[in-house]
């Protein structure tokens, strides 16, 4: 009889089933494109694997693997995407509903399971006082993970539209920029025009050395007038036209805003702390250790003149660390947690500087109490499972020996696959221009790249298992 109520049951329960993922289905609000290195690489192993089976005499077996790597895989790469649909990020595609299909598998994760969002900036080409800024997201949480490479319209309003949701603790300071600051070029080209900055042509030949701190002297002989509504207002809209232009990579017309603003408001933080940024900015797209310099001179003048913001001075330390000025971000940090315990991002940021100084039981202590202070779940978890992570490593000398090999490991691996990809270029370079000189030459080279590509392959494979941290085994 139980039998017979269960077997009767199924058919109601998938429907339930069913009207709930129904449910959850929610139109896509912004889409963007997944990256398609993985997908060039693939199709430059399918074409390789396919030039050795012309060299062996198969050619239709090669017609079918250059078709599949030039036009299967392109069609995949570019229906392959991550949406979001105000709650949650899918990704998107024929291959994702074949696993879901095949394995039931769907790669999805909610907002309120976000636990790091972290942006990297990748300059990819510098002319004069532009720079082009390639950005690549991370989104972490509940062992998935998502990446969002910049690139064009749809990257942009992916971040308009979900970054304003993500709870301000999980974002990095470059993610947060991103945020408050990316726009069209086309809308931030007519504000430029409407503020009346000067030229990019003309600030290239201008030298904008200007310092803070200039009036110091003239503050003190006579009192600083005060400055009106109207002045603060516009010395508000000239630093958010310069963190604009400084986030598109146009930092000379950002420099010029940030001068008219300081002209405006000499004395403002977060003007100071925004102007330092763009410093750290100048200071990598010119390889200048001068800029990076005083970079971290505007930061300590930014963390004076926050007092006690217990807003701006997390961001503040986070930024000494990008700079490598790890005392003044300690500094700065241990200020917000006196005036505020229960700060998450202070207290993350003190365990990343006392790892660095390999105190494991100081990280320890900082991810806990980042754990209890949180009022966020997945912040909480996030926290915790680091602050167990560190705390077995300082209590289990094998656990600690066995990641140390892992990490030593993974190391190697990644020379050694950086190196046979850089030996399959030059052999099949050899095997492409030695078919014109010497077949012997050019049987070298295929041999070769063969082996080195099978060697590229194993690290990568390689690589993958050993970014995941050993499970530690509790002792018999």
């Amino acid at each position: 009889m139980n039998e017979t109520k269960e077997f009767n049951s199924l058919p109601v329960l998938s429907e339930v089933q069913e009207e709930r993922e129904h449910a959850q289905k929610k139109p896509t609000i912004a889409s963007v494109r997944v990256s398609p290195g993985p997908y060039l690489a693939l199709a430059s192993v399918v074409t390789f694997v396919a030039a050795l089976m012309l060299r062996a005499q198969y050619d239709a077996a090669a017609l079918i693997l250059i078709a599949v790597a030039w036009l299967a895989l392109p069609v995949l790469a570019l229906s392959d995407r991550i949406g979001f649909d105000g709650v949650m990020l899918r990704r998107q595609g024929p291959l994702a509903s074949l696993l879901h299909l095949l394995f039931g598998y769907r790669k999805q994760l909610s907002i309120d399971d976000f636990e790091t969002v972290e942006t990297q900036a990748v300059r990819t080409l510098r002319r004069g006082g532009r720079v082009r800024y390639r950005y690549r997201t991370q989104i972490t949480g509940k062992g998935k993970e998502f990446v969002i490479v910049s690139g064009g319209y749809y990257y942009r309003q992916f971040v308009r539209e979900l970054f304003p949701l993500i709870h301000e603790s999980k974002l990095d300071n470059r993610s947060r920029d991103l945020r408050d600051y990316l726009h069209d070029p086309g809308f931030l080209n007519r504000k430029t025009q409407l503020s009346q900055l000067a030229s990019s042509e003309l600030l290239d030949l201008t030298k904008l050395d200007f310092k803070l701190g200039r009036k110091l002297r003239q503050r003190v002989e006579a009192p600083e007038t005060p400055a009106t509504p109207e002045d603060m207002e516009r010395a508000r809209l000239l630093r958010r036209l310069g963190n604009e232009l400084r986030v598109s990579g146009r930092l000379r017309e950002a420099a010029e805003a940030f001068r008219r603003a300081f002209n405006v408001r000499p004395h403002g933080a977060w003007l100071i702390y925004d102007f330092a940024r763009l410093l750290r900015s100048q200071a990598s797209a010119q390889a200048d250790a001068r800029l990076l310099s005083r970079a971290r001179a505007a930061l300590r003048l930014a963390s004076i003149r926050a007092e006690n913001d217990v807003v701006l001075l997390p961001l503040i330390g986070e930024s000494f660390l990008e700079c490598g000025d790890a005392g003044h971000a300690r500094r700065a940090l241990q200020k917000v947690v006196e005036l505020d315990s229960g700060n998450f991002k202070a207290r993350v940021g003190l365990a990343d500087i006392a790892l660095r100084e390999g105190k494991l039981a100081h990280v320890i202590h900082h991810y806990h109490e980042a754990a209890r202070v949180s009022s966020e779940q997945a912040l909480a978890r996030y926290a915790r499972s680091e602050g167990d992570y560190y705390m077995q490593l300082n209590n289990d000398d094998d656990y600690l020996a066995a990641e140390l090999r892992r990490i030593n490991w993974l190391q190697s691996v990644t020379r050694i696959r950086r190196l046979a990809l850089r030996v399959t270029n030059a052999s099949v370079l050899l095997a492409l221009v030695g078919g014109f000189i010497d077949p012997v030459a050019a049987s070298f080279g295929w041999s070769l790249a063969s082996s080195s590509l099978i060697i590229w392959l194993l690290t990568l494979v390689g690589t993958r298992m050993l970014f995941t941290r050993s499970k530690h085994r509790s002792p018999a």
